[in-house]
């Protein structure tokens, strides 16, 4: 990304907070299951936001699918879940892939595509997947790279529920 860059939309906006300096950000979302195709701002104007950066290739992110559908099934109506990959499309990879894979692992809430991976920049992401907790104030909480256990997660989400 460019300079130049700065003026789209879809690019880092300044945010007052301590150690999100690139947050928030919008990412385009997906028409997917749960999800429809528009823009998500990360994290939750208002609310606490669940991130989690995920990949098609990446077996622990199919593994953390489990743990997410339960946790939205208990916080979604209080908690944004959003899921984003930075997955380029093209040399075999569509849109349509990202769809079959997230209906695949029962995805059922906001999925978004990244592909300069602004998003994973900005929260420092070292590997897949990589979950970020925030509250409802855009603060991160609680990172955690590599499959996080299901209790390690709802004990952070409860935190910020």
């Amino acid at each position: 990304m460019s300079e130049g860059d700065a003026a789209d939309p879809a690019s880092a906006t300044a945010s007052s907070g301590s150690g999100s300096g690139d947050l928030p950000l919008v990412v385009d979302t997906v028409d997917a299951q749960g999800s429809s195709a528009g823009e998500v701002r990360i994290p939750a104007e208002g609310a606490p936001t669940v991130l989690d950066l995920f990949a098609t290739w990446c077996a622990p992110c199919v593994a953390q699918m489990e743990s997410l559908r339960t946790l939205h099934e208990e916080f979604g109506d209080d908690v944004a879940f959003v899921s984003v990959t930075n997955e380029r499309l093209g040399g075999g990879l569509t849109m349509d892939d990202i769809r079959d894979w997230w209906a695949e692992h029962d995805g059922n809430w906001t999925v978004g595509h990244d592909p300069d991976s602004s998003l994973m920049r900005a929260v420092r992401a070292n590997g897949l997947p990589y979950l970020v907790v925030f509250d409802a104030d855009g603060e991160a909480t609680w990172t955690h790279r590599g499959l996080a256990s299901e209790e390690n997660l709802r004990a952070a989400v409860e935190d910020v529920a």
